[in-house]
């Protein structure tokens, strides 16, 4: 490890701080607005400074993003000096190959305290990211040592700890700037699809305490929706349930993403998709939500395409909120906080994840990485060779995400054995598709969809 405040000095005079994210999602909760957010990314810095004003011109309450390109996320540095030098198209800002003054100049005038920006990026080795985004005065990003390994590499799950570890420190001493750094988990976010709630609730809160002991207190923990709206409003309200109980002296958030998986492929079938991720935002205190558009399942979406995705989940959310009558939204989120305090099937399991990770050591990293190899955190169909690999799942006769198959997770007395029929390759094909045919059939057909 560093010592202290010598990465810091590394990275050498920021730009000023400006746009402090975790204030503005709550003071825009206080207003009763949901934050909508875009994923938005493009490699030339002019179109890239467009799609930041565009977003914060929109009709809703928005923060900006930053989404980093592929080839920065492994590492491929080479790869973007030749796309740069030959005018290859880039699938997101690469912030780390372009000078300081790029980034500085994309931002100037744009960000604000009342208009702040958030780094994406998808890294298991995001340490160079890290520096560049501090020394462009960009104070937020988002990630974690689980879930910025597993699905997208093959990067050792201990490098991967080790990298966040020593990210997260340096991230931590922006206070030093006068900044506020915001952290946001991606483990409700795992794999995008077919892991059950109460996995995505656990592996978001553990990467929430694990940045948290890094002193890191500005957080938010992420969820993504799944198969079922009654679940996902049970295991929001788990997540919720569960950082007041073990993060009661950090300032977090949640965030919802519209659905990670195959998208439909229907303009109608997207719209109900994402309003139906807004409402859920709505329905339970939520504070921010990641928006997906109409071209998802095409390609990367276009400027024009992010906004009208934007001002769709915005009205979606006022229009839930106004149903409710006068004082809403904080009537909604102090209903979803008492319905917080109910036991569920969903907190149950996670919270018995989530105590089996704490109880296997002090060292939260080092527990992290005990509970993978004893197969305690296992994520269904996840090919890491880190991941254990012996459980799965199935999505029943209602919709909602169920475990086939436990393998070693300690959720003995909770979920019944083994599924008496194996998960097939044919079950998997079909379970991968059922949101996109669920939202895209009564379109295609020419049915009125359901209410």
């Amino acid at each position: 490890m560093d010592p202290p405040g010598s990465a810091v000095r590394a990275v050498g005079a920021p730009d000023s701080p400006v746009g402090d994210f975790g204030a503005f999602v709550r003071r825009s909760r206080r207003a009763g607005r949901l934050v909508v957010q875009p994923r938005m990314g493009f490699g030339d810095p002019a179109t890239m400074r467009e799609g930041l004003l565009a977003t914060r011109r929109a009709d809703a309450t928005t923060v900006g993003t930053l989404t980093l390109d592929s080839y920065t996320r492994v590492g491929d540095l080479a790869a973007i000096e030749t796309a740069l030098r030959e005018g290859i198209g880039l699938n997101g800002f690469p912030i780390v190959s372009y000078d300081v003054e790029t980034t500085r100049s994309v931002l100037r005038n744009v960000r604000s305290d009342d208009f702040p920006v958030q780094v994406r990026h998808g890294s298991a080795v995001p340490f160079d990211i890290f520096v560049a985004l501090m020394r462009a005065g960009l104070s937020a990003t988002e990630g974690g040592p689980v879930s910025y390994c597993l699905p997208y590499g093959r990067t050792p799950l201990d490098e991967s700890m080790h990298n966040w570890e020593r990210s997260g420190t340096l991230f931590a001493q922006l206070r030093e700037w006068g900044a506020n750094p915001h952290m946001e988990t991606f483990g409700g976010c795992m794999l995008g699809q077919l892991c059950p709630p109460s996995m995505l609730v656990a592996v978001s809160v553990l990467e929430a305490l694990f940045f948290h002991r890094l002193g890191i207190g500005d957080l938010s923990v992420s969820y993504a929706q799944q198969t079922n709206g009654a679940q996902d409003r049970e295991a929001v309200l788990a997540l919720r349930r569960l950082c007041a109980e073990l993060l009661p002296d950090a300032d977090w958030h949640v965030v919802i993403y519209a659905y990670m998986g195959v998208y439909p492929t229907t303009p109608e079938g997207c719209y109900r998709l994402l309003g139906q991720a807004a409402e859920l935002a709505v329905s339970t205190g939520s504070e921010r939500l990641i928006v997906k558009t109409v071209a998802e399942s095409r390609r990367i979406p276009t400027i024009a395409e992010n906004v009208a995705a934007l001002e769709h989940a915005d009205r979606v959310a006022r229009t839930a909120g106004a149903t409710k009558g006068p004082g809403a939204p904080a009537a909604t989120a102090t209903a979803a906080a008492e319905a917080a305090t109910q036991d569920s099937q969903t907190y149950a399991e996670a919270r018995s994840l989530v105590d089996a990770v704490l109880n296997s050591h002090p060292d939260l990293g080092h527990a992290l990485l005990l509970a993978f190899k004893r197969g305690y955190l296992d994520i269904p169909y996840c090919l890491h060779p880190d991941n254990a690999g012996r459980s799965r799942s199935h999505i029943d006769g209602d919709g909602w995400l169920r475990w086939a198959d436990t393998g070693s997770l300690p959720l003995a007395g909770l979920v019944g054995g083994r599924r008496a029929r194996p998960v097939t390759s044919s079950d998997l094909l079909e379970a991968l598709s059922f949101v996109q045919r669920s939202y895209d059939q009564p379109f295609l057909y020419g049915d009125r969809p359901l209410s």
